[in-house]
């Protein structure tokens, strides 16, 4: 959890038996949830699903970051996705249902990072430019192409979700 006397984790040092090439990633992966964690922790509930000037609400952006992070994992990993992911990327999309909650999302998209930390550790950079296609089309991207993507895209979508609950909790319509 980030503190006023500690640095943000890309400061903090290496962390342990995880590849040089793919410390950046992890770093930016746990900054995001260390910040949602801290924004977040007294979120209420019925605000998960408000869209001030009609961007995408704070429920959808945690909803996505988990199904992000378990999508670019399975294609890094070469592997189609399942049933089960598409079902998920169809709720991602429909909207919250029960029983969602701040906390839930929270701890789902929590669960998500240490996956990805798993996946980063286990990655052998001899791997990293290996080809991987994309979804259905098969579009051409590569292991660290991915991971990187799956970082990136989680940074992104964590600025908008602090910016979009902050406008939420203040009223602002």
């Amino acid at each position: 959890m980030l503190t006023p006397d500690q640095p943000e984790v890309w400061l903090r040092g290496p962390l342990p038996a995880l590849s040089p090439l793919l410390q950046p990633l992890a770093h930016a992966l746990l900054q995001a949830r260390e910040e949602l964690t801290a924004a977040l922790h007294n979120f209420p509930d019925e605000l998960l699903a408000v869209r001030p000037a009609g961007v995408a609400y704070v429920g959808f952006h945690l909803r996505h970051l988990s199904g992000v992070l378990d999508r670019m994992q399975t294609y890094a990993r070469h592997e189609p996705l399942t049933e089960a992911q598409f079902q998920y990327l169809a709720a991602e999309k429909e909207g919250l249902t029960p029983p969602e909650s701040t906390s839930f999302l929270l701890r789902q998209f929590s669960q998500a990072v240490d996956a990805m930390l798993q996946t980063l550790r286990a990655t052998p950079e001899a791997m990293l430019p290996e080809f991987r296609p994309v979804g259905r089309a098969g579009l051409p991207s590569t292991v660290m192409s991915l991971l990187t993507h799956a970082a990136e895209h989680t940074t992104r979508h964590t600025g908008q979700l602090l910016v979009t609950a902050r406008v939420v909790q203040a009223g602002i319509r």
